[in-house]
């Protein structure tokens, strides 16, 4: 006797993709590509070429698909002149990109070279989703400080041993979390304070926090952790300030070696969380800013 098909399984399965695809198309994904070839100097690493080649290959792929902002970046650090009175700034337009990676897809492909100064030359090749990003956005500042805690300390270069604090304001209440990623693929939960590492930093509007400062530290944050910027020659890491109106689940990171040591994750993982939590919160506003700290 001849057995019928299993129409309602066959069904739910084309249901199944169905509601994929329009979900998918609904949540404005796309599939892209990407292709982008950096070239190093003398002070990279093959794996430090290998991040620029990485993260070159999705910004070209984000930049042809949604398009670019152009926006200024100031940079300031301090440059005493006879009288102790100069300081140095300046401006550096900044092209970024009105979309998201979501995920790679497969393994991205690489291609390695030297030149003739013998620095790496890296081709990479990436396929990967990605979507635009949303202009709801909440608008914050946030100041990076050396040595001192006024927004008059704002500055974005460093020497080994030097204090850094972060001063944040923003127009609603909300809440806020702060990551350093450094130039070797590991990205350090800043906030959260170590000792409260499972609570919430909430923020009130309008007012305006100093963290990482015993003497400013706002009581309800906990315990506060206080950074001393180190390096054993001249360093590259990013601060990611993020801030939304409503509570977000934070990465799922890693106990440091020591008590001292800030939790932390790898970038690729960090970038996924990310992507997510923005995908998810259309309100969630994000400010990186580059630092350099320099061993002098």
């Amino acid at each position: 006797m001849m057995k019928r098909p299993h129409i309602d399984r066959i069904l739910s399965l084309l249901l199944l993709l169905i509601s994929a695809v329009t979900a998918s198309a609904e949540s404005g994904v796309k599939k892209l590509h990407g292709e982008f070839t950096y070239y190093g100097d003398k002070n990279e690493s093959r794996e430090q070429c290998r991040l620029q080649a990485l993260q070159g290959a999705r910004v070209q792929a984000l930049a042809t698909e949604f398009g670019t902002i152009v926006s200024q970046d100031t940079y300031q650090r301090e440059t005493m002149d006879d009288r102790d009175q100069s300081t140095y700034f300046s401006s550096l337009s900044l092209t970024s990109v009105k979309g998201e990676w979501i995920a790679d897809e497969g393994e991205p492909h690489f291609e390695y070279s030297l030149d003739t100064d013998g620095c790496y030359v890296v081709r990479c090749k990436i396929s990967g989703t990605a979507r635009a990003i949303s202009n709801e956005a909440v608008e914050f500042e946030a100041l990076v400080l050396r040595n001192g805690t006024e927004r008059r300390h704002s500055d974005t270069r460093f020497r080994s041993g030097d204090d850094m604090y972060l001063y944040f304001r923003a127009p609603v209440d909300g809440y806020v979390a702060c990551y350093l990623a450094d130039d070797k693929e590991t990205v350090y939960s800043l906030l959260p304070y170590q000792e409260t590492a499972g609570e919430d930093v909430k923020i009130k509007r309008g007012r305006a926090y100093v963290f990482f400062s015993t003497e400013l530290a706002d009581r309800e944050h906990g315990v506060v952790d206080e950074l001393i910027m180190t390096s054993d020659g001249l360093e590259r890491n990013s601060l990611y300030i993020i801030f939304s109106p409503k509570p977000y689940s934070r990465t799922l990171d890693m106990a440091g070696a020591s008590m001292d040591a800030p939790r932390s994750l790898n970038r690729e993982d960090f970038s996924r969380w990310l992507a997510r939590a923005r995908r998810n919160d259309p309100r969630m506003g994000v400010k990186i800013i580059n630092i350099e700290i320099a061993n002098e």
